[in-house]
């Protein structure tokens, strides 16, 4: 009778082991579908984060650029690059919640933005070098403000803070020729 008791507790305790891993992988199922239902989020938050100043960037300098005083077409591929790379670098803040933490980060990123597509309205020259200039110092406090939740969103300012540098250097050339 011994020998049958313990066959039936050995099998009663893999049952058990077998619901249990049951039940693990049905937890473990769920927890994987809450994973990719928030990749899911996460990825198309980025894709606007980084599609809308791009889209606006082209529509601006595209139907209300400065048709008369265009720059190059390398000038506007830039500017583009320049308008996604700050908008993967504000999703990365607001990823970490630095836009809750620091609103003025949002405020000065908002305001690069615009003088961005005021700078593809103005064209180049004085009014365009005032521009610049502007959108070089919201740069700089962008970078300052980015720099402080997430580097790496901080680190990706700085090719835009060269481009727009790069850019007032050009209207000067071109405010005195």
């Amino acid at each position: 009778m011994d020998s049958q008791d313990i066959r039936y507790r050995a099998g009663d305790a893999a049952m058990a082991e077998t619901e249990r891993k049951q039940a693990d992988d049905n937890n473990n199922k769920g927890k994987r579908d809450q994973k990719r239902a928030m990749a899911k989020r996460g990825l198309k938050s980025l894709t606007l984060a980084v599609a809308a100043p791009v889209l606006l960037t082209l529509f601006t300098s595209y139907f209300l650029g400065n048709q008369a005083r265009s720059s190059s077409w390398v000038l506007h591929l830039m500017r583009l690059a320049s308008s996604g790379l700050m908008g993967l670098a504000a999703w990365l803040v607001w990823v970490d919640g630095g836009f809750h933490k620091k609103p003025n980060a949002l405020y000065l990123y908002l305001a690069q933005f615009v003088l961005c597509l005021t700078t593809c309205m103005v064209g180049s020259g004085l009014a365009g070098l005032a521009v610049c200039l502007c959108q070089s110092a919201a740069l700089f406090r962008c970078y300052k403000a980015f720099n402080e939740t997430s580097p790496v969103a901080g680190n990706m300012v700085k090719p835009c803070l060269a481009f727009a540098a790069f850019v007032a250097a050009v209207n000067v050339k071109l405010a005195i020729a």
